[in-house]
């Protein structure tokens, strides 16, 4: 099977909060063109700062990319704006769905088309978005502020989809939401992806809903990536099993643990 060329290309980079507070501790990551690749790992492992490094998002927050690279297709992109990245085809879905409240689901999947012009373009985009979110176009005139957890969420990415991207980062899709409506989103992505071609860096605590529709997986734990691999291989690895499937008996609490573990085990062999 050919490996698709990288879309995205994250280059051992290091993130610093504050002038002082070191978050990210040299991460490398690709994202294949048409692939959904998966960022995996509990709170505090820095799954939203790798998202808002590549989306140019950290200044509002103190913080900066102080070594390392971020490529768009070859191009190097972490000193762009995020209004030039959105015109470049990356777009952030921010954790926690972030609607405006007063507005209609349709007026905040309109904000999302504030890079471009042509409004004929816009209203088949607006067409499109609720092809894929049918229950968007019921709810289209109702506040946001009304409107589910889930519809929140799909108005999220259904407004990132309105700028016309080839690059969606997504972040924690699943936080809040009853397992049938992750399931429903999970799918919408997937029919994305292989429908409009939509490439997909999905940052998730959700680590079995995320290896079951990604098709390349990366662990972190405090500011690093510490396993990656095809996801179904993720999936089967018993480590992962244990660690973040629930599937394991032992009493290791990170992959910390593992290389003593494993040496503690050839010391007794």
């Amino acid at each position: 099977m050919t490996t698709p060329a990288p879309v995205l290309t994250v280059n051992g980079i290091e993130v610093i909060y504050n002038h002082v507070i070191l978050v990210l501790k040299g991460v490398s990551l690709q994202l294949g063109e048409g692939q959904i690749a998966a960022i995996l790992g509990g709170n505090g492992a820095g799954k939203t700062t790798t998202l808002r490094a590549i989306s140019n998002l950290l200044k509002g927050e103190r913080g900066e990319v102080t070594k390392g690279s971020i490529e768009l297709r070859g191009e190097r992109i972490e000193n762009l704006t995020p209004a030039d990245l959105v015109k470049r085809g990356v777009v952030q879905v921010m954790e926690g769905r972030h609607c405006f409240a007063h507005l209609t689901i349709e007026e905040n999947l309109l904000t999302g088309a504030y890079t471009r012009k042509d409004k004929g373009e816009i209203a088949a985009n607006l067409d499109k978005v609720y092809t894929y979110f049918p229950r968007l176009k019921t709810r289209r005139t109702s506040q946001a502020a009304y409107t589910s957890g889930g519809e929140q969420q799909m108005c999220a990415i259904g407004r990132a989809l309105m700028a016309n991207p080839s690059v969606v980062l997504l972040d924690e899709p699943s936080m809040g939401l009853a397992p049938q409506i992750v399931e429903e989103v999970f799918e919408i992505v997937k029919d994305l992806n292989q429908k409009e071609k939509v490439s997909f860096l999905i940052a998730e605590q959700n680590t079995n809903m995320a290896l079951r529709y990604a098709n390349y997986g990366y662990i972190m734990e405090s500011g690093r990536i510490v396993m990656d691999g095809a996801a179904d291989d993720l999936r089967n690895n018993e480590d992962v099993k244990e660690f973040y499937l629930g599937m394991g008996g032992g009493q290791r609490k990170s992959f910390r643990d593992v290389k003593s573990y494993k040496r503690r085990k050839r010391w007794l062999a």
